[in-house]
């Protein structure tokens, strides 16, 4: 039987690494295996993107659109979601639905800048809800249902005033 301190690899079936820029003996000093001169054989070497002097691929796509790093982002919320969450009984129906609401019913993940309601799909029964905005859709469902919703984005006309 052998000993933990005997054991060793079959023959043949390990290589040892080559150990570069050890020397000339080693068969791969001076040099290293990187040639001769130049950036390439430096440490760290090469640009990624550099094409030679030709107006590199991204200096050549053109430029879209515009990213507003101002703008407000929503949890977009559609009827049928809350109406889905009312079903399974995670949101009483009963009690006011605002964001803090739809976050505990798993409804939407956080709340960002706010809540906004869109009108695909249908109610039934009355909501109070709390939001953000709403689309036109979504006000006109929630009112037809009998429900009030609560806006608290504040007007251009009320902002500007």
């Amino acid at each position: 039987m052998t000993k933990l301190n005997e054991l060793s690899p079959a023959e043949g079936s390990h290589k040892a690494r080559m150990r570069i820029g050890r020397g000339p003996g080693s068969g791969k000093g001076k040099t290293g295996g990187r040639g001769v001169k130049g950036q390439k054989s430096r440490t760290g070497h090469g640009f990624k993107q550099f094409e030679g002097g030709q107006m590199p691929l991204h200096m050549r796509m053109p430029k879209r659109g515009f990213n507003n790093p101002s703008a407000l982002k929503f949890a977009e919320v559609n009827l049928w979601r809350i109406a889905k969450a009312i079903e399974a009984k995670r949101l009483d129906p009963t009690q006011p639905i605002d964001a803090a609401a739809l976050i505990g019913a798993g409804v939407i993940r956080r709340e960002k800048d706010g809540v906004r309601l869109l009108g695909h799909g249908e109610i039934s029964g009355k909501l109070t809800i709390t939001a953000y905005s709403a689309s036109a859709s979504a006000k006109e469902a929630i009112e037809k249902a009998g429900g009030s919703l609560t806006l608290t984005r504040k007007e251009k006309a009320e902002a500007e005033a």
